[in-house]
């Protein structure tokens, strides 16, 4: 199964995800009944009144959180509201994927406003983020994803929408999207993006929350056969575009992963061999996924060497610039690329030789039931050196070994 969520227009915030999750079929009696349980960790907030109800979202049916509250503070510390979140947890019958999910939640937050404001996380205090309902959104999404078995299943993410223009809040007016929003995007692999609407379209607990749910960021929609879809309604209404998230379930049409990488492509003809074979070793050390070089003829039939790399949207300025340091190019051509790629897993194994023992990786891949394994090139070539043996050599005695314990497991 695969879960896609849909932010790519209307941003996001805790309680769309929340409410989305409960279209898709979450049980939200069991989120209701929980979530009115956690009202005791936070005394000075009072749920007046919680429910979910179908609205219209410019033509679309959704689903919409109908909360009121009572607050008698207007800031609370950061640790105050991970501890309120902890205890709840405590109080409600979840699996560890969703505790640990809610609690790298919180903690994404608090490490945001601790990296904005360079303050000890001890020390971070949440204002719009400090009221009950950061603790229902964050509580109620890992109730409705527990229940929906999703922590087991592969969660995507289109890029996110976070708006354009200017945001006023505690800290003064700044332009949008605003520093705690960059600083949860900043370290995860996921995608945003600007729309032309003076408005802030995606919050930090909604970002907190996708962050930890989605591992990976996708243009568009894998091959899938469609399940199930849910709609969470955001707060706001909006001219041109309906205010809704949302979430797409439903099963892949065959076996294959999918993500998007950078492709680099540089000319050049008047670099030595030798620097060549050192620029491959280089960007490869630098986190490459792949890198090639090819032989041509260019204008007035002069050779030329095309060197290809292969890397991550995160990585690519850094091996640009040993690129451009080492080879003296003059340009870069950079274009994206989908790939499918088969399942896969790494595992290691301890096997002795010769009264030594070595740690051994090995990569298994899955391809129409039938699984595969290639051992690490490193630990294939020191253990042919450890043994004086041939690398097929080697490698046939490594696989053998595996098989039998795999038999052996069985």
């Amino acid at each position: 199964m695969v879960i896609v969520m849909d932010p790519y227009i209307a941003g996001i915030s805790g309680d769309m995800v929340l409410c989305a999750l409960v279209d898709l079929g979450a049980d939200k009696n069991r989120i209701l009944e929980s979530v009115k349980k956690c009202e005791k960790f936070l005394p000075e907030s009072e749920i007046k009144k919680i429910e979910f109800i179908k609205i219209q979202k410019h033509g679309i049916q959704s689903t919409s959180l109908n909360l009121e509250i009572k607050e008698n503070t207007h800031e609370r510390n950061g640790m105050d509201i991970k501890q309120a979140i902890k205890n709840s947890l405590n109080e409600i019958n979840l699996s560890e994927n969703a505790k640990n999910f809610a609690e790298a939640c919180v903690d994404t937050l608090i490490s945001a406003e601790s990296n904005v404001h360079g303050i000890p996380k001890e020390s971070v205090h949440f204002h719009e983020a400090s009221s009950i309902d950061t603790l229902i959104d964050i509580v109620g999404t890992a109730i409705a994803a527990d229940d929906l078995n999703l922590f087991e299943e592969e969660i995507l993410s289109m890029p996110v929408c976070v708006g354009n223009g200017t945001v006023t809040f505690s800290h003064g007016t700044m332009t949008n999207p605003a520093s705690a929003i960059l600083e949860i995007f900043k370290n995860s692999s996921l995608v945003i993006h600007g729309k032309n609407t003076e408005s802030e379209l995606t919050t930090p607990t909604g970002a907190s929350i996708l962050v930890n749910l989605a591992k990976s960021s996708v243009d568009y929609y894998p091959s899938m056969k469609i399940e199930s879809i849910g709609y969470g309604a955001g707060k706001n209404d909006f001219e041109r575009f309906s205010n809704v998230l949302k979430i797409v379930r439903g099963k892949k049409k065959n076996d294959f992963d999918s993500d998007s990488v950078i492709i680099l492509e540089t000319n050049v003809d008047d670099v030595p061999g030798e620097i060549m074979g050192n620029l491959i070793e280089k960007i490869m050390d630098n986190g490459a996924k792949d890198a090639f070089i090819s032989h041509g003829i260019t204008k007035k039939g002069r050779p030329t060497n095309l060197v290809k790399i292969i890397c991550d949207n995160e990585n690519y300025d850094v091996i640009s610039n040993i690129l451009i340091d080492e080879t003296g190019t003059l340009g870069i051509r950079i274009s994206t690329s989908d790939r499918l790629i088969l399942p896969r897993s790494i595992h290691n194994i301890k096997l002795t030789f010769e009264g030594k023992e070595f740690d051994i990786k090995y990569k298994v891949s899955i391809f129409q039931g039938r699984s595969n394994f290639k051992i690490e090139f490193d630990d294939l070539k020191r253990i042919s050196d450890f043994l004086k043996k041939s690398i097929r050599e080697t490698e046939s005695l490594i696989r053998n070994e595996i098989l039998k314990k795999a038999v052996t497991n069985d």
